[in-house]
Parts: structure tokens; C-alpha cells; sequence
């Protein structure tokens, strides 16, 4: 939100460890003021009003960046052209040409912040033609990745050209000819980047592959209920604007509930519950050559929660 949101809190307490909460997701920057609100001169007690500012830090998971030249030569000259891949109480950033990664300390983005050459809103399908593997399989970070030399087509110049793009990309090891994914077009961005001017020289590339694209897999479920849901808080929504608001809301649900399904370790801190109405085909399994999405593999021969189980044993725990 631009504007920012307001949160009430009855006692100070409980800020101060939302305030906490918030710090060990995303890097922010906090400060605090105290307004005396009343006192009493005959009791001497005094009534303060306790505001708490933060400020979110504004770089999220899959944005390409191009680091100040200060902050790039403070992570062991990394970059200059980073993806972020993780964002917590710090934020993780891969050079997807050199396989490097760093992290960065919320302490140290806040000196000198920076904000995103391109986000994933802007991301372009590309379809692979050819794939030239450069070294086997390496374990960055907690994730596997491995360099690989690749043709690829911007999907939207099928029909129109025949320009042909050759990159270097760090998702060797899940591209084979034919498969699409999702990434960065730099050859026909408009970039007005100060960072960028900032590089003499700099060889920027025609275009920075993110991820692996599953739309020809969802396509085929598309309608069908997923295997497994989430659960959530009620919210109090604005009639002004309550569709407008709504379809965003849903739009950006679905895109977060298609990044857990082809990004396995985003749940490992979220609680899935089993979707009831579900219901399981044969006949697309077995037609389905490139196999289930990431998350399907992994809940293959998991039994995920049942929400009534859970609802049951979370309150014999509060009983207890």
C-alpha cells in the first residue's frame, strides 16, 4: 500500500512484538514516539498515547536489481545485476551469471537503499529452443542451480520476427527445448536506472531468465480445485471500492497460491489443509508427460491436515 496501514493496539506490548514479528520477515526501519495524552497531578500518573513507525523494506522475492556501486563492492563486488531470491530479517541476492550469492543484513540496506530495476509484474514468457549446460549441478544458498548457455524467443515475437536471443542463465538444470519460462526482457526495456549509469561499460544482457514457466500445466487444471488450501483471518473491507479491491485480492491470491505450487520451500512455514473437494484424475496424470507441479511432487506421499482435526486439537489445547 503506498499510503501505509494503520494498526490499534489495546496495551504497547503487544506493538512492540508486532513491531518485532515484522522485523524477523522483511528488513524495515522503525522508530517510536509517545504523546502524553492525560495525567493526574493529585495521583501523579500519567497517560501516554505510543505511536510506532516502520518502514518496509520495498525489495521482494524475484526482482532483478542493479546495486549502487558502494553496496556491490561491500558484498564482494557481486552483481552489478542481482535477482533477489529470499527475502527475511535479511534479503538473499544471486548474480544469476556467476552462480554468487549474498545476503544483506537489514542494518546494511537501510544505509544506502536501493529500489528494483524490474519487478516480477514486468515479467516476459520466453520459450527455449537450445540448452548448453556449462557445469553440473551446484548447491547455492540451499537451492540448487547450474549454468547453462540458452537460445531463447520471446513468445509474443512468434508470427512477427525471428529474433532469437543467447543468454546465460543459472536454470540449467530444469530447461529442456521446448519448455517456456518466465524472465526479464532487458533488451527491450526502457531502463532509466541511475544505478545503471553508474557502471561504465557494463554489458547488460538481452534478457535474464527467473523461473521455470508451468502455464501449459495449468491450462490443463485449470477449473479443478487444488489438493490442498489455505486458511485465513476475516478481514473488514471497504464497500467504496469492495469489487475493484476484490478483484485484486483475488488476482494476487492466485498468483501467490500458483508461486507455492512451482516453489516447494516457500511452505515452510505455511500450514496446508487438505481441499475436500478435491478430486484426484487418472486420465491427466497419466496424460500428463512433464509430470505434476513442484508442490505436487512434494505432497505426493504427504498427508496434509485435516482443517476440522485442526480446529478440533487447537482447542483442547486452549481448554487445557
Amino acid at each position: 500500500m503506498d499510503h501505509g496501514i494503520d494498526f490499534f493496539f489495546g496495551n504497547r506490548s503487544h506493538a512492540l512484538k508486532f513491531v518485532d514479528f515484522v522485523g524477523k520477515v522483511c528488513p524495515i526501519k522503525s522508530r517510536n514516539d509517545k504523546q502524553l495524552v492525560s495525567h493526574d497531578e493529585k495521583s501523579s500518573t500519567y497517560n501516554y498515547k505510543y505511536t510506532f513507525s516502520v518502514e518496509i523494506c520495498p525489495i521482494c522475492r524475484e526482482d532483478l536489481i542493479c546495486l549502487p556501486p558502494k553496496t556491490a563492492l561491500s558484498l564482494g563486488n557481486l552483481g552489478p545485476l542481482v535477482l533477489c531470491t529470499k527475502v527475511s530479517d535479511s534479503i538473499a541476492l544471486l548474480d544469476p551469471l556467476s552462480l554468487r550469492m549474498s545476503y544483506m543484513a537489514a542494518d546494511q540496506y537501510w544505509r544506502i537503499p536501493f529500489k528494483t530495476l524490474l519487478s516480477s509484474r514486468q515479467l516476459v514468457e520466453y520459450i527455449v529452443l537450445d540448452v548448453e549446460s556449462m557445469i553440473s549441478e551446484v548447491n547455492v544458498g540451499g537451492t540448487t542451480y547450474a549454468l547453462a548457455d540458452v537460445q531463447v524467443a520471446r513468445v509474443s515475437d512468434f508470427g512477427k520476427n525471428d529474433l532469437i536471443f543467447n543468454i546465460r542463465t543459472h536454470l540449467g538444470h530444469l530447461l529442456n527445448p521446448g519448455d517456456y519460462a518466465l524472465g526479464y526482457d532487458l533488451y527491450g526495456a526502457n531502463s532509466n536506472d541511475i544505478e545503471i549509469d553508474k557502471y561504465k561499460g557494463l554489458v547488460i544482457p538481452d534478457a535474464i531468465l527467473i523461473k521455470k514457466s508451468y502455464e501449459e500445466k495449468r491450462l490443463k487444471k485449470r477449473g479443478k480445485p487444488r489438493a490442498w488450501k489455505l486458511k485465513s483471518m476475516n478481514m473488514e473491507v471497504d464497500n467504496s471500492n469492495r469489487k475493484l479491491d476484490e478483484e485484486k485480492m483475488n488476482t494476487e491470491y492466485e498468483e501467490f497460491l500458483k508461486d507455492l505450487e512451482e516453489n516447494p520451500e516457500m511452505t515452510f512455514n505455511i500450514s496446508l489443509y487438505r481441499n475436500k473437494e478435491y478430486q484426484p484424475s487418472e486420465m491427466t496424470d497419466a496424460d500428463d508427460d512433464d509430470g505434476p507441479l513442484p508442490l505436487d511432487q512434494m505432497l505426493a506421499g504427504l498427508e496434509l491436515g485435516d482443517e476440522e482435526e485442526e480446529e478440533n486439537n487447537s482447542g483442547q489445547g486452549m481448554s487445557d
